[in-house]
């Protein structure tokens, strides 16, 4: 094999499929990036077997063939190269030559055909939307998933289609963050638990152009990210997600409007009282015509006023700073709706469409 690309050409493509090397394997062929250049395109590839990228650069193609070369050696060797032109060429004994102006390596590599390549997966069940949507969609729901495997389910996120409307949602156990977007066009019903890593991964290497598609494909075990020259196949995870219809009450005794900046400023100061590991709640009194907020922690004190709009009944409630925060960051609306019930019960921010919800579990305190 030979091959000439462009040093930028070559990175990028490192780079996309470098996210797809696991950090640890007991298949040495795994931790390998498959140069392919067989079909007169280069394609570069990698594969951990849960999560496989494939992308396509532009470049010459000398000589057919292909190579895996050792990725964490080989992105470091491209990483360092002058920003020049860049020849990789193969020998019969999977040895790799690079040379770029005057740096030359040799380099040991695997061959091609041991390389484990990315299954392939009928094109039938599909979705397409925006780079924009879908990379804003991941990042306003990622933050709530689960960062153990105690319980699977909740490292992933559910993705469900229904006619022209996609509906994400996350939880971990004291959150649920849920985004609703509309299709251009109808599609049949879709239900998939896609690994929070996966939307990771693909939220990093999409342009986030709201002109440029990516296509979902869906089989039982497997999805589908088809992307400018790109392509992330990921398996599922199994099961039933969770109901979460119940727990999406509209019932609420307060209500409140108040300036979202604002809020979130005020949490933000707060938050400077509570060390990482503290579980410090945030504690909120909701009266006629004011929000105040109070922390009370070993560092100190602080509490703060903020004018809203109430309907309904005084309230006092308190809360995990972080958790109301990792919301308040993701909402782009000015002004924002909360609808609380009483200290106990969930509240909820979400907008009069209903395009976002977000339940944040409340913290027992005792208000008196």
């Amino acid at each position: 094999m030979k091959i000439i690309c462009n040093k930028s050409e070559l990175l990028q493509g490192v780079n996309t499929v470098l996210k797809a090397v696991p950090g640890k394997t007991t298949m040495p062929i795994l931790e390998c990036i498959l140069i392919d250049s067989t079909d007169g395109s280069i394609k570069m590839t990698a594969n951990d077997m849960e999560l496989g990228i494939e992308t396509t650069i532009c470049g010459d193609v000398i000589e057919h063939g292909k190579i895996a070369l050792e990725a964490k050696l080989f992105s470091e060797i491209v990483r360092k190269l002058p920003d020049s032109e860049v020849s990789i060429e193969t020998d019969s004994n999977f040895k790799a030559k690079i040379l770029c102006e005057k740096a030359k390596f040799n380099i040991s590599g695997k061959p091609g055909d041991d390389f484990a390549y990315l299954p392939q997966i009928e094109h039938t069940n599909g979705v397409t939307l925006s780079q924009f949507s879908l990379k804003e969609i991941i990042r306003q729901t990622i933050f709530s998933i689960a960062d153990n495997d105690s319980n699977k389910l909740m490292t992933g996120e559910l993705f469900e289609v229904n006619g022209s409307e996609l509906k994400v949602v996350s939880l971990d156990g004291h959150r649920i963050s849920i985004r609703k977007i509309e299709l251009k066009d109808n599609y049949d019903p879709i239900k998939v638990v896609v690994p929070g890593k996966t939307l990771n991964e693909v939220s990093k290497i999409l342009s986030g152009g709201a002109e440029d598609d990516v296509h979902l494909f869906f089989t039982d075990r497997h999805i589908v990210f088809e992307f400018d020259q790109t392509t992330v196949v990921s398996r599922l995870i199994e099961g039933q997600y969770f109901r979460i219809e119940q727990m999406l009450s509209s019932d609420y005794e307060t209500k409140i409007t108040i300036n979202k900046k604002e809020l979130q400023s005020c949490i933000e100061r707060a938050s400077l009282l509570v060390k990482e590991n503290d579980k410090k709640p945030i504690i909120i009194h909701i009266g006629d015509g004011s929000l105040e907020l109070k922390i009370d922690s070993m560092i100190g004190s602080m509490n703060e006023d903020i004018d809203i709009h109430k309907e309904g009944r005084d309230l006092t409630i308190g809360f995990n700073p972080r958790f109301i925060l990792d919301a308040l960051r993701v909402i782009d609306d000015e002004a924002i709706d909360i609808y609380l019930v009483n200290p106990k019960a969930p509240c909820f921010i979400r907008d009069e469409q209903q395009q976002y919800i977000y339940l944040i579990l409340p913290v027992n305190i005792n208000a008196g």
